[in-house]
């Protein structure tokens, strides 16, 4: 039984020990995320699987089939003397559920190899040009879920948010999150669809990214950040796009950048 990182859905950003998990494997259990899009550029690059692939895919609020049912299920095949290979959008720990997963294999005697991928987390942001951090920018980072881990977050605008899942309630997370240092005007960067046929990116504050949420009609699957660090995206309006990268000294001591 592998369990394995599918990356952010572009086929070549799969590892290559997880390609070879895919090769091997007799059952392809697949997330719609991400592993659905690098199962179909897989075929595209003229990659054959031998595979039957069992589509366990979930919809922003609808879960096709139940957490419960999914570790039933790669239980099962595995019993039955299959070699499964679990295939998980991003990286399986993630927001990815995979310890969950991995937990119920391991209950049921079933002996698991973990494949990490490459989670959208840090690699949407990349694609809009966003370092999660930069010397004399952001010397940190969190990742979370836009639910009741916001209010906890703190620091400034040099500690880098990246909020997953985080479309439904963004005018919620945008508010609680100007409350404390980073302040209303904290630029705001969304990357809709990363490294997907609607790939699109806005960028605004915490005071404006909801009303350009809703007038651009953005939709999930969605990564934002919020930070400094937005400064730096080649989307960044003129008014945003304010860091002088010119007086960045990589062997210099890190100061504070110039507005």
């Amino acid at each position: 039984m592998w369990l394995v990182g599918a990356g952010p859905g572009d086929a070549g950003l799969l590892t290559i020990k997880g390609l070879r998990a895919l090769e091997a494997a007799d059952v392809i259990v697949a997330d719609r995320l991400g592993a659905r899009a690098v199962l179909d550029g897989l075929a595209a690059d003229g990659v054959t699987l031998r595979a039957e692939v069992i589509d366990v895919g979930k919809l922003p609020g609808h879960h096709a089939v139940p957490q419960d049912a999914i570790n039933a299920l790669i239980v099962q095949l595995a019993h039955d003397g299959k070699t499964v290979v679990r295939l998980k959008g991003g990286d399986p720990y993630v927001f990815g559920r995979g310890g969950e997963e991995l937990h119920a294999c391991q209950e049921a005697g079933v002996a698991v190899e973990v494949v990490p991928g490459i989670t959208s987390a840090i690699s949407v942001p990349a694609i809009a040009g966003i370092p999660l951090t930069h010397r004399g920018v952001a010397t940190a980072f969190t990742v979370a879920t836009a639910h009741e881990q916001i209010a906890s977050l703190s620091g400034g605008r040099d500690h880098t948010v990246v909020l997953l899942m985080g479309i439904a309630t963004l005018a919620n997370s945008a508010i609680i999150l100007a409350r404390g240092e980073r302040g209303g005007d904290c630029p705001v960067a969304v990357v809709e669809d990363g490294f997907g046929p609607r790939q699109r990116v806005t960028v605004g504050t915490l005071s404006t990214i909801a009303h350009q949420a809703a007038a651009r009609g953005i939709r999930s699957p969605a990564v934002v950040v919020v930070g400094d660090v937005v400064r730096l995206s080649p989307y960044a309006p003129a008014e945003l796009a304010t860091l002088d990268l010119s007086l960045y000294d990589p062997l210099a001591p890190a100061r504070s950048p110039r507005a």
